[in-house]
């Protein structure tokens, strides 16, 4: 008989093997956008950020342990919490899910074909290159369930990590700068950077997919929450760790230079061609590597991830399409939103400057971190939730917080549209 969400079971002694999903969780949300904006930070301002970098991982840290809380506490997913609080919720989500899965195929494919171009100039276009590397996320996807898909990611976050923080070590830290850069700071009109920085490294809609990936995992009832806390944690200071090398190549490597990043992910193949001046071709080809990892884990995550979370919604809205737990990564839904992330976009990869793209999909990311952080407020503050897993005050704070802090970035991000 198959498992359900409801069942408990044990976790074993010996917690570290299983860290996972939130390695997952976090290296999906961390994409060549992220690093750009990470290094223009370090570029611009040295070493006064880093405390907006570390808290802006504690603001992850909170977000995702809420969510995995909410499915291990109540046996429920994410979306049937969402359903809870009104039909608005479907409303809400079907459309962002539909809209944002378009814009974000073609942006995903087009981060993971500028290292390629860069790493093989004689080779395919970046057209080419990005309809390879959305073909590849469709296979490793369609043909392997969560465990493969697990294993994957940490093969990336692995590359990515010793890559980065190998490079930044080779730049050389200045460490008083950098122990002092935790003392909150800000700096002259860097307000709204600094709540970019905070809200933007490591945030997207798969942090709501989160309790899927724990679900997926095989851990089911309270029992487990000391197990995700520690995933969780773990993933995130994995990503703050990841963070700060780049802020230590933007101060160190950009600074010096006096070099101004290109705007977008295009900003990153500069980082290559400065590293390649100072240190050779083989540092900038492994950070290229790096960048690569970055891109298309997220790919990866991405695809695997939201079309857990489509499946689920999709069940919801129109119960005769819905599947039992196990079934959903081989069901229609999936790969019908698999599909959707992965041939539809193609067609935008025929933009040569794709500004409006850029804009859309800037201003629905802002959209969607404000709706998860206030729901799962809402959510873990009420019955529908076993008292003892309710919000304490700490979390309480925290979602608040980055609830708020959401809304103003959804808000500027909207002001700064060419209307």
């Amino acid at each position: 008989m198959a498992k359900t969400t409801h069942e408990q079971t044990e976790p074993p002694r010996s917690r570290w093997r299983l860290i996972g999903p939130g390695l997952v969780v976090a290296a999906t949300g961390v994409g060549a956008g992220d690093l750009v904006a990470t290094a223009v930070a370090g570029e611009r301002y040295g070493y006064t950020l880093v405390w907006a970098a570390v808290l802006g991982c504690l603001i992850k840290i909170s977000l995702a342990e809420a969510t995995g809380r909410w499915h291990l506490a109540t046996g429920r997913t994410i979306f049937e919490g969402w359903r809870g609080l009104g039909r608005w919720t479907a409303v809400y989500f079907g459309i962002y899910i539909v809209v944002w899965g378009f814009v974000y195929g073609a942006t995903a494919m087009s981060a993971s074909a500028l290292p390629l171009v860069a790493l093989f100039p004689d080779g395919p276009s970046l057209r080419t290159w990005g309809i390879i590397a959305g073909l590849l996320g469709l296979v490793c996807v369609w043909f392997n369930r969560y465990a493969v898909v697990e294993k994957l990611m940490m093969a990336f976050v692995g590359v990515m990590f010793v890559v980065v923080v190998g490079i930044a070590i080779r730049v050389g830290p200045d460490s008083g700068a950098l122990a002092a850069g935790l003392v909150p700071t800000l700096p002259d009109g860097s307000v709204l950077y600094t709540l970019g920085l905070m809200g933007g490294v490591g945030g997207t809609i798969t942090l709501a997919a989160y309790g899927y990936w724990v679900t997926a995992k095989g851990w089911r009832g309270p029992s487990w929450m000391p197990m995700m806390r520690l995933d969780n944690r773990v993933a995130y200071a994995t990503t703050g760790l990841f963070v700060v090398a780049m802020l230590v190549i933007g101060a160190e490597l950009l600074n010096a230079a006096d070099l101004a990043l290109s705007q977008g992910d295009r900003g990153l193949l500069d980082i290559g061609d400065v590293l390649e001046e100072r240190f050779g071709t083989v540092t900038a080809k492994l950070f290229l590597i790096g960048f690569f990892s970055a891109s298309f884990s997220s790919v990866i995550g991405v695809w695997h991830g939201v079309s857990l979370l489509f499946t689920d919604f999709l069940g919801h809205v129109k119960p005769a399409l819905s599947v039992p737990e196990e079934d959903r990564e081989r069901s229609r839904p999936f790969r019908a939103y698999l599909l959707w992330l992965t041939f539809p976009p193609m067609g935008l990869l025929w933009l040569d400057q794709p500004i409006g793209l850029i804009l859309t999909y800037g201003v629905l990311g802002a959209f969607f971190m404000p709706f998860l952080a206030l729901t799962l407020l809402w959510l873990l503050n009420s019955d529908r939730v076993p008292r003892q897993w309710r919000n304490g005050p700490l979390s309480n704070v925290m979602l608040l917080a980055s609830g708020v802090l959401f809304l103003v970035l959804c808000v500027q991000q909207v002001r700064d549209l060419p209307w």
